[in-house]
């Protein structure tokens, strides 16, 4: 019990609404969040109005390919890699704690799988052929062109909605993305029949970044950072387009499916 502090208005109510006494409620986490629900809207149609796109919207684009990509026992039977999606909490605010990517987490789900396929070898260098085999996808929303400052953007860079899911490169690393990995999903996009995009920032602005970076320097493992483009990221109320959902499903649906057969065609000189 947390007798001798006194109960505040927003205290009192959680135990108003918790059915439970206000000297009971020894701590608490809490954020507030938009409860309107999300809206399709534009004259066509063609735009999603909601809260928290970014980055929702890819987590969830994530996990329906995941899921559809795999119906039944069939579907992997050709299958030599592991499919997986992760997602991490505390990104906006660097990623570090104990659920973030900046954590263990995803190299210790790597290093127990590997040791559970080792199948008599040395585990220790099946984690570490396991990780320069794989792909990760890092998806996170990406800014769209905003038509009252289009002079942020560099002319040939212009993300714009309807045109696909954004490649991200950024030659200080802010972004994972290299040549060989922005060729892998631009490849699995056309097999995929659905368009991509090429974003840079301009070189005398600042550059977001990602939980990429952190993942491939942690796990040595190919990365290209991604995402689809949106309006008003980090406002209550976020923008973006229902065909780049579309666009972005398919796309990840075909990574699900044909990155194994893809890159054993893969020669780099």
């Amino acid at each position: 019990a947390n007798k001798g502090r006194p109960a505040g208005p927003l205290l009192r109510r959680l135990a108003r609404d918790l059915g439970v006494a206000a000297e009971d409620i020894v701590d608490f986490e809490l954020q507030l969040c938009d409860v309107q629900p999300s809206a399709v809207g534009g004259l066509e149609g063609e735009f999603i109005f909601s809260g928290r796109l970014d980055n929702l919207c890819m987590s969830y684009i994530s996990l329906r390919a995941l899921l559809d990509s795999t119906p039944n026992a069939a579907a992997l039977a050709d299958e030599s890699s592991v499919r997986c999606v992760a997602l991490f909490d505390h990104e906006e605010c660097g990623s570090c704690s104990a659920q973030g990517a900046g954590s263990s987490v995803m190299s210790e789900l790597v290093r127990r799988v590997s040791v559970l396929l080792a199948d008599g070898r040395e585990p220790s260098q099946v984690h570490v052929q396991a990780c320069r085999n794989s792909f990760l996808v890092s998806a996170d929303m990406a800014h769209a062109l905003h038509p009252n400052y289009s002079d942020k953007h560099e002319p040939g860079h212009q993300v714009k909605f309807h045109q696909g899911v954004v490649v991200k490169h950024n030659a200080n690393q802010r972004y994972a993305t290299n040549s060989v990995s922005a060729t892998l999903f631009r490849e699995l996009g056309q097999m995929a029949g659905v368009p991509t995009q090429e974003f840079v920032v301009r070189s005398d602005m600042g550059c977001g970044s990602t939980i990429g970076p952190s993942l491939a320097a942690d796990m040595s493992v190919r990365t290209v950072d991604v995402g689809i483009p949106q309006l008003s990221m980090h406002s209550v109320r976020e923008m973006c387009g229902t065909d780049d959902v579309e666009y972005s499903y398919r796309h990840f649906l075909q990574v699900f499916r044909s990155f194994t057969a893809l890159d054993k065609r893969l020669v780099v000189d």
